[in-house]
């Protein structure tokens, strides 16, 4: 909601209150959400730190689902850290390892964060097209939460693509202000 510094002090307090409790299972959560975000800071080596912690401990322990979160979160670290292969791989298996589980919970934004990757090896079209799976499972699912973020990228990957797509670019940042604005 715009308070980063409120947000990074609650997140170590999550870490802490985990680690003080010893449940594996709040441990992982905290440190899955701590990885998540960070992600929204762009800091992509604490994203990775948090996000490795998250795939080591789920691993141990038989969390399949926060594994696969993690790993996501991963793979997106690695893709911002000119690793755009490995991590499109890693967000790949992850997105596999989350829908074996059953979920459907955020994979708007884990597909957000696979399109991102895709723009980071400079393929657009790759991206926007993962992006129209995404759009469209928020229309399907009526999740929402990440409606802002999937315009705001699609504007980033239009611009990327040509410059000749600046009109349409504008329009998407707009239906992200004002999704963002309407969400409060």
């Amino acid at each position: 909601l715009g308070y980063p510094d409120q947000g990074l002090t609650r997140s170590h307090e999550a870490v802490t209150l985990a680690q003080q409790v010893a449940h594996p299972f709040s441990l992982c959560f905290a440190w899955s959400s701590t990885a998540l975000f960070f992600t929204f800071r762009l800091d992509t080596h604490a994203a990775q730190d948090r996000a490795a912690a998250t795939v080591l401990l789920a691993t141990e322990q038989g969390f399949p689902q926060l594994r696969a979160y993690g790993s996501m979160l991963h793979g997106w670290a690695l893709a911002h850290q000119g690793q755009a292969q490995a991590g499109i791989e890693q967000i790949h298996q992850g997105l596999t390892a989350w829908c074996a589980t059953g979920a459907e919970l955020s994979r708007p934004y884990f597909l957000a964060l696979l399109a991102e990757a895709h723009g980071t090896m400079g393929q657009p079209e790759a991206g926007l097209t993962v992006l129209a799976e995404a759009l469209t499972l928020t229309d399907t699912t009526g999740e929402r939460v990440w409606e802002p973020e999937l315009y705001r990228l699609k504007g980033v990957l239009l611009l990327q693509q040509s410059a000749d797509n600046h009109e349409e670019a504008q329009a998407c940042f707009q239906q992200a202000l004002d999704v963002a604005r309407s969400q409060q």
